[in-house]
């Protein structure tokens, strides 16, 4: 059986902001080494910050101190979650060199986590891409419950199409494609991403797999034959989703890194400065590593 996995694939690496937003807080110093530890280890797409209100995420209060506070390599991105406007001013303030924003493919996620419809999500993001566009900073798009909902249970991938479609032409460069809850199974996650990829170019896409189930690595894996080859995950498999109950958070980079390593995918990671960078997190959290190959190869 000749597999069509592609020949590399790039992790978009959300343990500094993603992760580290729904742990308990560590300091500013903590996180400018993860992201310093990530960048040294391989990794060239960072995201680094996040700029929502301090009112609703305490642990990303210091994020302009954080982005002014980072030795920066040239070749890596180091990108920022902004909401609104005021978020994407603050994130340009600090230098950072792409930015996110989000959306749901449930209206019921979309009213619990943004307070607002689909439609309203996108409509706020219009000021949000016109300023980027005219600053030249590339905005990714992430699309989220894709694969099932907290309270709507299954979500249909004609819908998560359609929101995928929007974001794409407001002008997201990458749509990341996230089971926010990680309820997924290999065959319904090939599905959907195939669906997506309808309206959505395949080399514009990306997956962001919770492990809740401990099914994101073979969601991942049946996915890769459509040809997507952008994955985001987490390194130590910091974080979860607060408003997603039982959502024990995002894939370990370590794990994902050793399965393509395994399958001869090129990353450009050095996965032992990968397991030390989650140790060293880790530890600050007074916590275990969450990634099994971390827990293996630290014996």
């Amino acid at each position: 059986m000749t597999s069509s996995y592609p020949k590399k694939v790039s992790i978009f690496e959300v343990g500094a902001r993603d992760g580290l937003q729904n742990e308990k807080p560590v300091t500013t110093q903590d996180k400018i080494a993860l992201i310093e530890d990530l960048a040294a280890a391989g990794i060239k797409r960072i995201e680094a910050a996040s700029f929502v209100s301090p009112k609703w995420v305490p642990q990303m209060a210091d994020s302009a101190d954080v982005l002014h506070g980072i030795t920066r390599k040239n070749d890596v991105t180091y990108s920022a979650l902004t909401p609104n406007l005021k978020g994407l001013e603050l994130a340009l303030d600090a230098g950072a060199d792409e930015v996110a924003i989000f959306g749901a493919a449930s209206e019921s996620f979309s009213q619990k986590n943004i307070n607002c419809s689909i439609e309203e999500s996108i409509e706020r993001f219009i000021p949000v891409m016109e300023l980027a566009q005219a600053k030249n900073i590339p905005v990714r798009g992430y699309v989220s419950c894709t694969l099932g909902c907290p309270y709507e249970g299954e979500i249909a991938v004609s819908e998560v199409a359609r929101v995928s479609e929007l974001l794409y032409k407001m002008g997201c460069y990458e749509i990341s494609l996230g089971d926010t809850i990680g309820v997924g199974t290999p065959l319904n996650a090939r599905r959907m991403v195939e669906a997506v990829a309808q309206v959505v170019p395949i080399d514009k896409l990306a997956l962001h797999f919770h492990d809740t189930y401990g099914q994101a690595l073979a969601n991942i894996l049946a996915c890769l034959e459509t040809g997507v080859s952008v994955i985001d995950s987490s390194v130590a498999g910091l974080g979860g989703c607060p408003y997603a109950k039982g959502a024990s958070g995002n894939l370990a980079t370590e794990d994902l890194v050793y399965m393509l390593h395994g399958l001869g995918i090129e990353t450009g990671i050095d996965l032992t400065k990968l397991v030390n960078a989650g140790n060293k997190i880790s530890q600050a959290l007074g916590r275990q590593s969450g990634s099994k190959v971390a827990r293996a190869l630290s014996e």
